[in-house]
Formats: C-alpha cells, sequence, structure tokens
C-alpha cells in the first residue's frame, strides 16, 4: 500500500498545503518547528484515527480556526481510498471514507496501516506495562478487526465491573460479579491467545534483526506474560473466570479490578538481561527500532501488504550503523522520514522541503 498525497487545511501550522509522496523512501527535510512532525501526525491520524502526540484534538486545529482537515488518498493492492478527517472545535472528530461517514473507529483501522516510529516510543522499552500493551494493541486492532472488537468489549464489561465496585456493597459486588467475569473471561480468551501468536512471531523477526544489526551474538528474546496460562481457548477462559472470582476480597479492598489482560505486559531480554529494567539507552534504542522492523515483517506475512512506514526524527538518535540498517530495511516499503538534513548513502529517494507549514524550494 502507499499514500499518494495528503492535503490539509488549518491543521496544526498549515493553512493549505498538497503534498505527494512517491512509492518508496520520501525524505522530508525543514529546520525544527517547520511543520515535519505535523505532516506525519496527519498521516498517522487518517490511518488510526487518533493523534500519537495528544489527546486533546482541538491542538491540531490551527490557531485561530474553528475546524482542520486531512485528505488522504492512498493506493492498497486491488484498489484506491480517500480518508477524509474533519476535525471541530466544537463538535469534535468526523471521519469518512470514500465519502461515507464512519461512526465506529474499527471502521477505519486496517484500511490504511501504518507503524510509527519516534523518539518517544523508547516509552514501549522503559517505562511502565501499559506502553508496551498500548503497542500490542495498536498492532494487532490495525491487523484483526476482531481483535478490535473484542478489546472495546473487554473494555466496555471492565468499566461495568470497577462500576459495581464502587457503587454497591461487598455482599452485593461478590454476588452479582459473575454475570461480568463470565464475559469478560470469554472475551478475554481471544486476546490472550492473539497476544500471544503476535508476540512469538515479531519475537522470532526481531531476534534476526537484532543479531544483523548489534551483532550475530546479540539476541533479543521477547516473551508474553498473560494474566493466566491455558493450553487452549477454553482453559484460558476458565483460568481467567477463577481468577477474577478469587480476587473479588482484594478487588474490592483496591476498588478496582487486579486481574485480566489490561494487566499484562511482554518481557524483553538481551543475554539474559531485563531491558526494560537493566538496558542500556543503546541497547533499549536498538530493541525499538527492532520490534517495529519486525512489525513491518508482521503485517505483511499477515495481509500480503506492507504498511507504510513513519519514522519521526529518528536517524539523528542513531550511529551509523544502525541509520544504514534501518535505511536498508526499508526496501520495498513506502517510507517517511523526517529530519533537518540527509546526509545518507542513499541514491533513490524522494525529497520533500517544508518551511513555514509549506513546501518550500531547496
Amino acid at each position: 500500500m502507499k499514500v499518494e498525497k495528503v492535503r490539509l487545511q488549518n491543521f496544526r501550522n498549515y493553512t493549505e498545503q498538497e503534498i505527494t509522496f512517491h512509492e518508496g523512501l520520501n525524505v522530508i527535510c525543514g529546520l525544527n518547528a517547520s511543520g515535519k512532525t505535523n505532516l506525519m501526525e496527519s498521516i498517522f491520524v487518517a490511518a488510526i484515527g487518533r493523534s500519537p502526540r495528544t489527546k486533546n484534538e482541538k491542538e491540531m486545529v490551527k490557531m485561530g480556526e474553528e475546524k482542520g482537515y486531512i485528505h488522504l488518498s492512498l493506493e492498497k493492492k486491488f484498489r484506491s481510498h480517500k480518508i477524509n478527517v474533519e476535525i471541530d472545535r466544537s463538535e469534535g472528530k468526523k471521519i469518512n471514507i470514500d465519502g461515507a461517514k464512519i461512526t465506529r473507529l474499527g471502521e477505519l483501522l486496517g484500511l490504511l496501516t501504518v507503524v510509527y516510529f519516534s523518539p518517544d516510543e523508547l516509552k514501549m522499552i522503559k517505562e511502565a506495562p501499559q506502553e508496551r500493551r498500548r503497542f500490542m494493541d495498536l498492532s494487532l486492532s490495525q491487523e484483526s478487526k476482531p481483535y478490535y472488537v473484542a478489546l472495546a468489549k473487554y473494555n466496555h464489561l471492565l468499566q461495568q465491573r470497577n462500576k459495581l465496585i464502587k457503587t454497591t456493597d461487598y455482599a452485593e459486588f461478590s454476588q452479582t460479579a459473575f454475570i461480568w467475569e463470565t464475559q469478560m473471561a470469554d472475551v478475554a480468551a481471544d486476546i490472550i491467545q492473539k497476544r500471544r501468536e503476535f508476540i512469538k512471531k515479531i519475537g522470532k523477526i526481531a531476534d534476526e534483526y537484532h543479531r544483523r544489526i548489534a551483532g550475530a551474538e546479540e539476541d533479543i528474546t521477547l516473551v508474553y506474560e498473560p494474566c493466566v496460562e491455558g493450553e487452549d481457548r477454553e482453559s484460558i477462559k476458565a483460568a481467567l473466570a477463577a481468577k477474577l472470582e478469587e480476587s473479588h476480597e482484594k478487588d474490592y479492598e483496591l476498588g478496582y479490578t487486579s486481574v485480566g489482560v489490561h494487566r499484562e505486559d511482554f518481557n524483553i531480554t538481551s543475554k539474559g538481561i531485563d531491558l526494560r529494567k537493566f538496558g542500556s539507552q543503546g541497547q533499549q534504542r536498538t530493541a525499538a527500532l527492532v520490534i517495529k522492523l519486525a512489525e513491518i515483517e508482521y503485517y505483511y506475512s499477515e495481509s500480503g501488504e506492507k504498511p507504510v512506514l513513519l519514522l519521526d526524527d529518528v536517524l539523528s538518535e542513531l550511529d551509523e550503523k544502525r541509520r544504514t540498517a534501518l535505511l536498508e530495511a526499508t526496501k520495498g516499503t513506502q517510507t517517511m522520514i523526517t529530519c533537518t538534513e540527509f546526509n545518507e548513502n542513499v541514491e533513490d529517494y524522494h525529497k520533500i522541503v517544508i518551511s513555514k507549514g509549506k513546501l518550500a524550494e531547496e
């Protein structure tokens, strides 16, 4: 798949600008605060339906304007699509695909699949488990609509159980919680199976990239840490239902649900060292890079199409060996790279120069 063009109106520092992309490597150059990251953000929003930078969508509308727009043209293997996003300060966000308004984000996810990598992605390695869950959920929701539906249903059921904890006495909670717990265990079994398969697959690919970049002896291992163990769907379901029941007293005391897929994690080790806690900055940066590269190959193996790779200001964070390996890995994938200057030994690429929210002449 490839993004053919993006037209922005009153989006961040863009008043009105159309930008055309080539099939391979697109290098987006410009001074700091020129609008490079804003352009990358617009592509991410068109693909995922939310910003990777802010939860306040009003921030994406140009100062002094009421509405901002993203118009994106996309070409896939068998047909083309147009994604239009309207961000209204008063009425929120509206998205339509090929002229038809969507009512749920699940209708958008997977249409344009993106892998996004910025310096902030180090959070996935070194910060709390919620960052690694976010990575799994975003990746799998783009690849699998059933996963997105299951996750949304689980989160709704979790909210209901937590509400029950906070609004009833212990006796009533203990007697009625099974209504939500049975359903939670059912959908969680699907989530656990999908996450386990995902981490196993990308872990193998990430290890190959890691040895290529860091050295043949430098392994990396990803290990999924599920909330319960089970050989098959039914055993997982039964184990989680039992664990939720066992946690009644503890959860009531805490005021929230302490077990479930919303508490899961995956471990990242190299030579037996837990990189989440004890990895150096360089080790953590390399781990994040190879996991993102593995994500590209995972999407390709599952769908037959490579995602669009968005690399926002990452080259300056990598040494020459890692930059070379990264650029080599992007071959065959439409890639957008932002930078202040590009001095890499690459022959075939399309250069886009941005200045103050506009295309600029070199």
